[in-house]
C-alpha cells in the first residue's frame, strides 16, 4: 500500500480527476495549498502598489492505493497534470503502514477497495 500525494495546478484538477477515475481510482482527497517550486516570482500591481507573489495556489491530491494501482495512479496524474511548463507539480509516493475503514473495521487492502462497485485492475481485469 502507498500514499500518493500530488501537488498540481488548480486548472488541471478536472483532467487529473477524470484520468484517475478512468484508472479505477475513486478515493481521493483534495486540498487547496500554496507553495513555491521552480516558478519565477511574479510582481503584480494591487491598488497602485507593487506586490511580490512568492507563493502560488496549488491543489494537493492525496490517495491511498494498493500496490497494483500505484503505477496506474502515477500515470493518470502525469497524464492529467502535465502542460510541459514550469510549475506542473510533483508526485510523492510513500509507504503506507496501515489503513482502517472506520465504518466496517476492514483493514489494509480490504479498506482500500471501493464499497459499491467493482473496479478493473490497471490491466483491465476485474
Amino acid at each position: 500500500m502507498k500514499l500518493i500525494t500530488a501537488v498540481i495546478r488548480p486548472e488541471r484538477i478536472q483532467q487529473v480527476k477524470e484520468a484517475l477515475f478512468r484508472a479505477g481510482i475513486s478515493g481521493i482527497t483534495l486540498s487547496r495549498v500554496s507553495g513555491h517550486g521552480g516558478e519565477q516570482e511574479v510582481v503584480e500591481h494591487y491598488r497602485g502598489t507593487r506586490v511580490m507573489v512568492e507563493f502560488h495556489d496549488k491543489i494537493e491530491v492525496r490517495m491511498a492505493v494498493s500496490e497494483p494501482f500505484v503505477q496506474a495512479a502515477i500515470d493518470a496524474i502525469v497524464r492529467g497534470a502535465r502542460t510541459g511548463e514550469v510549475g506542473d507539480g510533483k508526485i510523492f509516493v510513500q509507504p503506507l503502514e496501515r489503513v482502517i475503514r472506520i465504518r466496517t473495521g476492514e483493514q489494509d487492502t480490504a479498506a482500500l477497495t471501493p464499497v459499491t462497485e467493482t473496479r478493473l485492475s490497471p490491466d483491465g481485469t476485474p
